[in-house]
């Protein structure tokens, strides 16, 4: 269903290989929205917002170990490297699958905070995988409980367990949150309106993540590395 809405409104053109990789996580949260989500609320995300960012900032050494140029950004060829030693197993395709999802500058290289949505969206993908998860807990400690708390945040806010969340969906999950306020809308129109970066009317779980980075300072974090 929503892989095909709005597809054409997007600013971006879109890939076969990119929309091969959406309907994999897509179908990889639909798995996972069968456990249901803990999250009562969207303030409830808010208020793990510090544990997050402190959880995810300490993956800055484990970036700049595989940016092996030092240049700020992991190319293809790092990527692979980094796989290789995460013990991801990938195909050439799907490395570069990911690697066009995630560069979403367009740049031709994976910066920090696409490096942390690249990381999470293998975490989900390979969720079938222990051998990945306990590599990824080794080379990051405390990085799976804050994966797994993001993907409980996109499974609460995907009301209809469809991969995707709706403006509907996101107007739903803030009124749950401010019962009566009539900013309400406005904030959840916020909210999705940065979530949903290619602007089609829907917002998978690599929109959702990207998104993040922004609202806990990711992006602050490289714009005083560059300063």
């Amino acid at each position: 269903m929503g892989a095909v809405v709005g597809k054409g409104d997007s600013p971006r053109q879109f890939s076969i290989h990119e929309t091969k990789l959406e309907a994999k996580m897509v179908e990889a949260m639909k798995r996972r929205a069968v456990k249901g989500s803990v999250m009562k609320s969207f303030n409830s995300l808010i208020l793990k917002f510090r544990k997050i960012d402190e959880s995810l900032r300490k993956c800055k050494a484990i970036f700049e170990q595989f940016d092996e140029d030092s240049n700020g950004a992991i190319d293809q060829e790092e990527m692979k490297k980094c796989f290789y030693k995460l013990e991801v197993s990938f195909t050439d395709e799907e490395i570069s699958d990911l690697f066009v999802a995630c560069d979403i500058n367009e740049d031709m290289g994976i910066k920090f905070n696409e490096f942390i949505v690249l990381i999470c969206l293998v975490y989900l993908l390979k969720d079938d995988s222990n051998d990945v998860h306990t590599k990824l807990h080794m080379e990051m400690p405390d990085l799976e409980a804050t994966f797994e708390t993001l993907i409980d945040a996109f499974v609460f806010l995907d009301k209809n367990k469809d991969g995707y969340v709706s403006k509907s969906e996101m107007v739903q999950a803030i009124n749950e949150t401010t019962t009566g306020e009539r900013s309400s809308g406005r904030i959840a129109m916020k909210r999705f309106e940065e979530m949903d970066w290619d602007k089609n009317g829907m917002v998978n779980f690599k929109e959702f993540l990207f998104a993040f980075t922004r609202w806990i300072g990711i992006d602050d974090l490289e714009d005083e590395d560059e300063d």
